[in-house]
């Protein structure tokens, strides 16, 4: 049997938290896969020569699906279990990450947490502030970790972002932020059809593209705020395209207000092409992350720079090894990080409070 060790498909930078150690310790973390339905679990077979993390059992119920994985990657089948108590008392890991729909991220903690096992999940965190209260809640009881992943974490871009609002100050105070996510459509862009499946059902990602790229704005937003809740949230909602997306959201625009501060987010599976920038206006200057390494600068009023930035070392190159050295110690997680618990809590309120004002038709104050 050959060990599958996970690494993510993009070579970025990442500061999600302060390192007190450079080195993890020899022996790799022992960590399971709850899911295989989210697409995002095939960057984890990009390369099999990772020494921090050993994955060391799968969870998945649908057994056709995890035989199509044993298939593709050479996975040895007595990796794979049906039953997520199963395997996590037969493995014995110290970490798993989910790869299933949101809606069970609440049932991973829940069998997780009282085992000891630190956890990360795609994000958000949860469909609703009801799951996400009683994840964090079990997270503190049983002294576990809980960590939500994002592809923008690692973009040496924001993190230029942030250091020109929060370091340099180069920019003066935010006035306005402006997060653009997403992409033509998840069906458009040709997810497997497990992904499409839950991706589209509003119980089980809680809504459409709302939740599906909403996130990611607010995720930042909340950072660059140094963990600010906003002081109010506005949410408009479509679905451009009922014959693909009969039960979700494909358009979400969300508002949200912060004193002396203003923040946009948009969230579409209508885009024509696929993206995730972010457009940061201060008081003297503005910066514009185009994408994972380039950005556009204008500092104290003066003309534009064109600014390509390139990635930090280990392990804040990618959400695997930045997650074994929070396991291992080597990073503390403070409140305002992107990956936090306290920050991904007041996404997934803002999330909430954008579905109610959406619905309403009315601002929503938190």
């Amino acid at each position: 049997m050959r060990h599958i060790l996970p690494a993510f498909i993009l070579i970025l930078f990442a500061g999600p938290g302060s390192i007190e150690a450079k080195n993890l310790a020899d022996e790799p973390v022992r960590i399971a896969i709850a899911g295989l339905t989210h697409d995002h679990v095939h960057w984890i077979f990009r390369d099999d020569n990772r020494e921090d993390i050993e994955i060391v059992g799968f969870y998945e119920p649908n057994e056709e699906l995890s035989d199509r994985y044993a298939q593709q990657y050479d996975l040895d089948g007595s990796l794979f279990y049906t039953d997520l108590e199963d395997m996590l008392d037969s493995v014995n890991p110290e970490a798993v990450t989910a790869f299933g729909s949101t809606y069970e991220h609440l049932a991973l903690v829940q069998a997780s947490a009282p085992r000891g096992i630190d956890i990360m999940v795609e994000k958000p965190l949860a469909v609703n502030m009801d799951h996400a209260s009683q994840m964090k809640e079990l997270a503190e009881q049983h002294d576990v970790h809980l960590l939500t992943n994002y592809e923008t974490t690692w973009y040496a871009s924001n993190h230029r972002v942030y250091d020109l609002v929060h370091e340099t100050e180069s920019i003066g105070d935010i006035r306005k932020m402006v997060v653009h996510d997403g992409h033509k459509g998840p069906k458009e862009i040709g997810v497997s059809e497990e992904f499409l499946e839950w991706l589209t059902d509003p119980v089980q990602n809680g809504g459409g593209a709302l939740m599906d790229f909403g996130c990611y704005g607010i995720n930042l937003m909340t950072w660059l705020m140094n963990g600010a809740e906003p002081l109010s949230v506005m949410a408009v909602t479509q679905t451009h395209k009922p014959d693909i997306y009969p039960d979700v959201d494909d358009e979400a625009t969300i508002i949200v207000t912060y004193p002396g501060a203003q923040g946009i987010i948009q969230g579409s599976w209508n885009w024509p092409y696929n993206r995730k920038d972010t457009h940061v206006y201060g008081q003297s200057g503005y910066v514009y992350a185009l994408n994972d390494i380039k950005l556009q600068v204008s500092e104290n009023e003066q003309p534009v720079q064109d600014i390509t930035v390139e990635a930090t070392s280990y392990p804040n190159d990618d959400p695997f090894s930045y997650f074994a050295a929070v396991i291992r110690g080597d990073i503390i997680v403070q409140d305002t990080d992107l990956s936090s618990l306290a920050n991904n809590l007041t996404v997934v309120k803002v999330l909430d409070a954008a579905r109610e004002s959406a619905s309403t038709g009315r601002a929503v104050e938190l």
